[in-house]
């Protein structure tokens, strides 16, 4: 389960047997289930906000708005079920006027909604979609009955504890952009059900897109530890086996590009993906796991020169750069280091603490229920590839400084390289989680998408459409894009 060379070696440690696994609900559109019960820049920039938004303003619910007058049935009247239901009364007030510009026909609320409590003993249970509650660790839009149901004893609380409370807006986003897919027809019989969640995943990021201009009427969103925070649950709630299951969301890098796509172009291009949008989207990147994956060969020197290689392969510099083993360049005059990982531009040098690299790819949070970072190889192998990227710039006379010049344009870079892994006759062949570990990294810390000098622009959202836009449309874009 990781990027493997084409003698078999995978470079990337499989996630510990005690992680528990997230998978979806059956019936209805489920968002997640575990079956253990349990303003960004300036310029002409295109993720500039209007109205009110703010990159370091006020985050979450409004002080001093009056609740929404919704009910919940076998609700509790508690701080869950109450951030809910303001939630979609709020979602309610946006599509009620924003569904006709997009869509025929008259939109219709969801009326109806459900809460329970996954610990509460099985007497307890309710039925939601012809379903019973008990231990249902799930928020879901059902389509038999359009009704919207949540877990507010186990699933809700750990989004808000992990996440903060805007995550939950986030689920509630994504059950209701099921009503407006349905309502709108945009699906038929055989749309795979990796297309419709996406979908959704679209509309949660149009509405969040209102929410963070200041349209929301009880809550607010900015744009830099606000919305990492969505992005890390929209992470943390990816299919952790892709393509193991019919009931595909999709990965994590799927996620946070429909989520992205939604809150940049708006509720239009939602209904445009579709089965031809998503296979085109997908184009040579691996959607499974294939045999072999889950071979593992360790973050060493050997496995950086397998790295070093495919790089110099890929995008050739007029003076390949050396590298040092031994730990980063402290003595490069003007630069400022970056660890595990550090380019020298006088030099020519990559200098690399492996210990320290090795220990990323491991991660640290393996047994959580939900965890934005995703362990692996290529968690630590994108940000030995961002600082040759540096080296790329350097021969093509680009300013190395500046986190939204420079580092956005690494991030580019790196993403449009990460891509040619995944072409046939690749030395390396990328793997179906890479592009998680990768974006879970970037939205973690930002390494790869720093400068030479390690800065980074704030918003995760920004540095991960850098990366997106990379492996999506190549480097040529990544230099028009990212001057």
């Amino acid at each position: 389960m990781g990027l493997s060379s084409s003698r078999g070696f995978a470079l990337r440690a499989v996630l510990a047997a005690a992680l528990l696994i997230i998978g979806v609900v059956s019936t209805g559109c489920g968002y997640i289930k575990s079956p253990d019960a349990q303003n960004v820049s300036n310029g002409d920039n295109p993720f500039d906000l209007s109205g009110t938004a703010s990159a370091t303003g006020p985050n979450g619910p409004r002080t001093g708005v009056p609740n929404a007058k919704l009910i919940a049935e076998n609700g509790d009247g508690g701080a869950i079920d109450t951030l809910v239901l303001n939630a979609t009364s709020d979602l309610q007030e946006y599509w009620t006027t924003e569904y006709a510009k997009n869509f025929p026909g008259v939109f219709t609320p969801v009326s109806r909604f459900i809460s329970w409590d996954a610990n509460a003993p099985r007497e307890q249970s309710v039925e939601f979609c012809r379903a019973s509650t008990f231990q249902e660790v799930n928020a879901a839009y059902c389509t038999v009955d359009k009704t919207i149901g949540w877990d507010r004893g186990v699933l809700l609380p750990e989004l808000v504890k992990k996440f903060g409370q805007m995550s939950v807006v986030m689920v509630l986003a994504h059950e209701y952009g099921h009503s407006v897919q349905a309502q709108a027809k945009l699906n038929g019989l055989f749309t795979p059900n990796v297309v419709r969640e996406q979908q959704a995943d679209c509309f949660a990021g149009v509405f969040l897109r209102s929410v963070a201009e200041g349209n929301s009427r009880h809550f607010t969103l900015n744009t830099t530890d606000g919305l990492n925070g969505v992005l890390s649950a929209t992470i943390a709630v990816r299919d952790k086996e892709p393509g193991a299951s019919k009931d595909e969301h999709g990965t994590a890098f799927e996620r946070v590009t429909a989520l992205e796509i939604g809150y940049t172009e708006g509720a239009a291009s939602c209904k445009n993906i579709t089965r031809k949008e998503l296979q085109q989207r997908r184009g040579t990147l691996p959607t499974s796991y294939q045999p072999g994956d889950e071979n593992q060969l360790a973050v060493d020197q050997s496995s950086l020169g397998l790295v070093a290689q495919a790089l110099a392969t890929s995008f050739p510099v007029t003076q390949q750069p050396t590298y040092d083993y031994n730990g980063v360049t402290t003595r490069c005059p003007n630069v400022t280091a970056t660890q595990p990982v550090s380019y020298c531009p006088s030099t020519g040098t990559i200098g690399v603490d492996v210990t320290a690299l090795a220990k990323r790819a491991r991660g640290d949070d393996d047994n959580a229920l939900l965890s934005a970072m995703v362990a692996g190889d290529y968690n630590a192998f994108v940000v030995f590839v961002s600082r040759y990227m540096l080296a790329v710039q350097k021969d093509r006379n680009l300013t190395l400084t500046g986190a939204d010049t420079a580092g956005l344009r690494t991030a580019c870079l790196s993403g449009a390289f990460t891509t040619q892994l995944s072409q046939p006759g690749s030395t390396l062949r990328l793997s179906a989680d890479d592009l998680d570990e990768a974006v879970s990294g970037i939205l973690a810390d930002g390494l790869a998408a720093s400068d030479v000098d390690g800065k980074v622009v704030p918003s995760g959202f920004v540095r991960l459409e850098a990366f997106r836009t990379g492996v999506l449309d190549g480097d040529t874009t990544c230099l028009t894009t990212y001057k």
